[in-house]
């Protein structure tokens, strides 16, 4: 029977009372010599012998050690051993509850030399009991907490529990009681819930934003002696918005150049708010200020700034200066703070337009002109404008950007801005023009404005229709009167407005031909159709057929095309076989002598306009005395010489204005120029332009264009010197011819411009007087 040492005399008599139950029930069940119970046992026994636990004892046991005791189950022979002879049970191992709370063993008697058993095995508990070694633990520490802000006393901020590893079932060790140590009058905990709630109000989180608590958890229900553990709590005070914005200043200066584009920052404000994140968040408007419709603000969102822009282009010319009343507000309001005042600010801010150096511009974005292809070079069909919009109004310079016009189609006067042709327009050629003109300061070159000039050409009838592609024909020998042999269409190259139409004829030298007639079918094409039957190849193998083609438009152009037709044998279906020309043979009259004739006459005829070419070139050749040959120095020979003050028929500058008059007016029998002017090369059409840059501009075309003309501009002869020079003549040509010393003391009376020269020869006149 296993017994507890201080229950032993208890047990005994319970052991007797169930082997009293057992031998009266012996009929139904084997007969049981112990009885087994549970043993409890203090943890953390530190003595220095085992600890008794119990004791196991067998009725059938005598003393004479027959019997021997057996122990297993949890920790038996490590935590647990027995006394194989008196059943005495000892725990040989420090216990901790915490650890393992009850042990589960089995114990049995055995015969000791046999090894059989005596009694069953039978299975007891071993339960440790607890004592206060604990003290409790916040298992989730340091903790972490916020509150908003202006909380009201009581707010709950946060719940501890602290744990106790104690039995909770046996005494008060586990019984766990909260406290603060640190935090007050802050905050404030409920001794047995742990909730930690707000104990003084109105906590401002722009005067202190974070505290530290320490909270202590005792157990023994916080008496003295009690195992007591702590921890740390950092509570945040949270924002509202509590704070209106303000401006720091009620004023602000800025300034930005007139030259700054659209969406440019002109500057930044900034309302400062003491809340943060949502609470601070910031919207800006205009509210008022002459410059509204001028600039625009807008709020960067990432640090609540509002950035002044340009909304519209500024010009210091016409206003200096603008000034705008700028709000700052909060976008997100807390209802429960509006006693606080308005959660918005106002503040001026005063704009300078500084002036700057600006490119001249145009009194358009663009210009759209419509030019007939057939203007005359030199006619003015557009007059752009541009103006320094500076105050101070420098001159502007027109030019064409070539880049532009490579092919120089057009010229710009350089102060009037006034366009017109170069070269002649062809719409055919290019219908579309799209130049770009520059306006360039005077004062300032780096300062131009540009403009887009988009030319339309329109058309005008200058094309005559022709024949849509070449067209050869076949007639067959057997092919009747009547019969259709080619359908002729035309092209042209012009466009007008109400459409092509064609008008299709046989040509006046061809319109009673007596072989082939045409049909215009008034669908802008036309019918070939024979007259007559019986063609024969013997007699003709082609026909050339001259069509006059003319257009509907005005002024009327017309043309005349050939169409080839041949001769040819074809079959019963019509269905062509063959179509030989007949060969191109010499008269038999013609002789191999004649031939030799005429290409001697050719001859004859080369040999002679050869001669009199070199004749006249020997003519040109100027005769140079042998006075003249002996020159061993440098000179410029000038076969003629200018007039002087005298000569005002030389040059008439009233060619330039009216080029027809000076061809009428009286012509100097004694001047014969070599090279003949190049005004008549100018069409006449120009010729009759009153106008200085269609003259120009007509002579650079014809020069550009005509191969056979002088490669210079202009060239003016003077056949004479002028008479009533008070120089007399400058001329050189005539020094040769004399070995006498010049006289050089009149060049002292011909004013400063001849100082220099004066000088130099009078020096030279001194120096031989004093050799």
């Amino acid at each position: 029977m296993l017994v507890s040492f201080s229950k032993l005399l208890a047990m005994t008599a319970l052991f007797c009372q169930v082997e009293n139950v057992d031998r009266a029930m012996h009929h139904l069940r084997v007969k049981r010599g112990w009885v087994w119970n549970q043993f409890f046992v203090l943890e953390e026994y530190t003595g220095l012998e085992p600890l008794y636990v119990g004791k196991l004892h067998s009725d059938m046991d005598r003393g004479d050690g027959s019997i021997r005791y057996i122990l297993s189950g949890e920790g038996a022979g490590t935590m647990f051993t027995i006394d194989d002879n008196t059943g005495d049970i000892h725990a040989i191992q420090r216990l901790d509850r915490e650890e393992k709370a009850q042990y589960v063993l089995r114990a049995q008697a055995v015969q000791r030399q046999t090894g059989m058993p005596l009694e069953p095995e039978s299975e007891f508990i071993v339960k440790i009991q607890d004592i206060n070694d604990n003290e409790p633990q916040f298992l989730d520490g340091p903790y972490r907490a916020s509150v908003p802000e202006m909380s009201m006393t009581g707010t709950s901020v946060l719940q501890l529990t602290a744990t106790d590893a104690d039995d909770p079932t046996y005494g008060n060790s586990a019984r766990v009681v909260y406290s603060i140590m640190q935090g007050q009058p802050y905050f404030s905990v409920e001794p047995k819930t742990g909730i930690i709630r707000v104990s003084l109000p109105n906590m401002d989180r722009e005067a202190k934003e974070h505290y530290e608590l320490i909270i202590q958890a005792k157990d023994m229900g916080g008496q003295l002696g009690g195992l007591a553990g702590t921890t740390t709590v950092n509570i945040t005070l949270t924002d509202v918005n509590d704070n209106p914005p303000r401006f720091p200043q009620k004023l602000y200066q800025m300034s930005v150049p007139e030259s700054a584009p659209v969406g440019s920052i002109v500057g930044r404000v900034r309302a400062k708010d003491l809340d943060v994140g949502i609470n601070a968040e910031m919207r800006y408007t205009i509210i008022d200020g002459d410059g509204r419709d001028t600039f625009d603000i807008n709020t960067d969102p990432t640090n609540q700034v509002g950035i002044i822009t340009i909304k519209k282009p500024l010009d210091f010319e016409s206003k200096k200066s603008y000034t705008l009343k700028i709000e700052g507000a909060n976008t997100h309001v807390d209802s429960r703070f509006l006693n606080k005042g308005p959660f918005s600010d106002v503040t001026i801010v005063h704009i300078s337009v500084e002036d700057v150096d600006e490119p001249p511009k145009f009194d358009s974005s663009s210009y759209y002109v419509e030019v007939a292809e057939d203007v005359e070079i030199g006619t003015v069909f557009q007059i752009v404008s541009a103006k320094d919009p500076d105050i101070s109004n420098n001159s502007v310079r027109y030019s064409i950007d070539r880049s532009s016009d490579r092919e120089k189609y057009f010229y710009i006067d350089l102060t009037s801005g006034a366009l017109m042709p170069a070269r002649p327009l062809d719409r055919e050629e290019i219908s579309w023009h799209n130049i770009t003109v520059l306006a360039v300061e005077m004062t300032n070159p780096s300062q131009f404005g540009t403009v887009s000039v988009m030319v339309k050409v329109l058309d005008v009838n200058d094309n005559p229709p022709e024949l849509a592609k070449y067209y050869e024909a076949f007639v067959c020998e057997n092919t009747k009167a009547g019969q259709l042999i080619q359908t002729v269409t035309a092209v042209d190259l012009d466009d007008p407005l109400a459409g092509q139409h064609f008008y299709y004829s046989l040509a006046p030298e061809a319109a009673n031909n007596p072989n082939f007639t045409l049909r215009d079918n008034q669908d802008n094409t036309a019918f070939v159709l024979t007259r007559r039957g019986g063609f024969s190849q013997q007699e003709q193998s082609i026909y050339y057929l001259p069509i006059l083609i003319s257009d509907g438009d005005q002024p009327m152009q017309s043309s005349t095309s050939t169409l080839t037709i041949r001769v040819c044998s074809c079959d019963a279906d019509g269905n062509v076989m063959s179509c030989t020309a007949e060969p191109y043979t010499l008269p038999v009259s013609l002789s191999r002598g004649a031939l030799i004739a005429i290409l001697a006459c050719i001859f004859v005829l080369l040999v002679m306009i050869l001669l009199i070419l070199s004749l006249r070139n020997y003519k040109k050749k100027p005769y140079l005395t042998d006075e003249e040959e002996n020159v061993h120095e440098n000179i410029v020979r000038y076969d003629d010489e200018g007039g002087g003050e005298e000569d005002t028929e030389a040059f008439d500058i009233a060619a330039m204005w009216n080029p027809r008059e000076a061809q009428l007016s009286k012509i100097r029998q004694d001047m014969v120029p070599e090279i003949e002017s190049l005004s008549r090369y100018v069409p006449q059409t120009c010729m009759r332009e009153s106008n200085v840059h269609s003259y120009v501009l007509s002579k650079l075309y014809e020069a550009d264009t005509d191969l056979c003309a002088p490669p210079y501009d202009s060239l003016q002869t003077y056949a004479y010197e002028g008479e009533g020079s008070v120089a007399d003549s400058l001329s050189s040509l005539q020094s040769v011819s004399t070995n006498n010393d010049h006289d050089y003391d009149y060049l002292s009376e011909w004013g400063p411009r001849f100082k220099k020269l004066a000088d130099l020869y009078g020096v030279s006149e001194a120096n031989d007087v004093l050799w």
